[in-house]
């Protein structure tokens, strides 16, 4: 069985900072290349500074200030778990961190943007918007209070994943490697799974002779269905190996790609 973790009063503080340096900072510097990468490492860095110095204290920046995104709701999970990760280990960890952010910002999106993004506010802000445009000012009241709720609600989210990292740590220590890689495994299948729903890209090419008619995205689907977004999504990843090569680059690659193509109808 897995032991409680106790927090020290000065620890207890340091979470606090980190807790509210995410939460006024999360999404500080959101940009299309790195999205929050910029608001984790705001949120780590008074730790990163206790525990390095000097050029490995830099590369561990560079570690953190790599593309990063998760609901900023359940965040705190993952801001935890990396402190308590890195303590331990140290920049030993610098894998182990990297793929459990990697790993578990894409499910943790999924709930996070589930319950808060979806759930709460459909439940709860269409009974606020109901009372509200029968005039009872508690609609509007109702829906600021559950907006200061979930603000409450976030801060033992990253003390509880200091503690169940300070686990992982315990009672597996040189397994984390282990770790390491289910987590990537974890998210690659998640990006996998996200090509076909997200990327929709068609062949209109559609070949007549006679009575004959092959349509060619048909043929494709018979080949593999969702070859196309597959190919593509592929294409991007191998460009972004290349050096000087930017997401924001790849961003307007794919806009003028997508544009060009559909003129010469190629894809739809």
């Amino acid at each position: 069985m897995m032991t409680n973790t106790k927090i020290s009063k000065e620890k207890a503080k340091e979470l606090h900072r980190a807790n509210r340096r995410w939460l006024w900072g999360s999404q500080i510097c959101w940009n299309y290349e790195r999205m929050m990468s910029t608001g984790f490492l705001y949120a780590v860095l008074p730790t990163l500074q206790k525990l390095y110095k000097d050029q490995e204290l830099v590369d561990m920046m560079n570690v953190h200030n790599q593309f990063f995104n998760t609901n900023p709701f359940v965040g705190p999970l993952i801001v935890g778990m990396d402190i308590a990760i890195e303590e331990k280990e140290g920049s030993k960890a610098k894998e182990t961190v990297a793929g459990l952010k990697t790993g578990l910002m894409g499910p943790f999106a999924g709930i996070g943007d589930t319950l808060f993004g979806v759930i709460l506010p459909t439940i709860l802000g269409s009974i606020g918007a109901y009372m509200a445009l029968k005039g009872n000012v508690t609609g509007a009241v109702l829906w600021i209070l559950v907006n200061f709720a979930v603000i409450f609600i976030r801060y033992p989210l990253l003390r509880l994943g200091y503690q169940q990292g300070a686990k992982l740590v315990n009672e597996y220590g040189e397994r984390l490697n282990l770790l390491t890689d289910s987590a990537i495994l974890l998210g690659m299948t998640v990006v996998g799974a996200l090509i076909p729903t997200v990327v929709n890209a068609t062949v209109p090419f559609v070949y007549h002779s006679g009575k004959v008619t092959l349509k060619m995205q048909s043929m494709l689907d018979q080949i593999m269905p969702s070859l196309v977004p597959a190919l593509l999504v592929f294409l991007v990843y191998w460009l972004l190996g290349k050096p000087k090569v930017t997401s924001t680059k790849m961003i307007l690659f794919v806009l003028v790609l997508s544009i060009v193509l559909s003129a010469f109808k190629i894809l739809g």
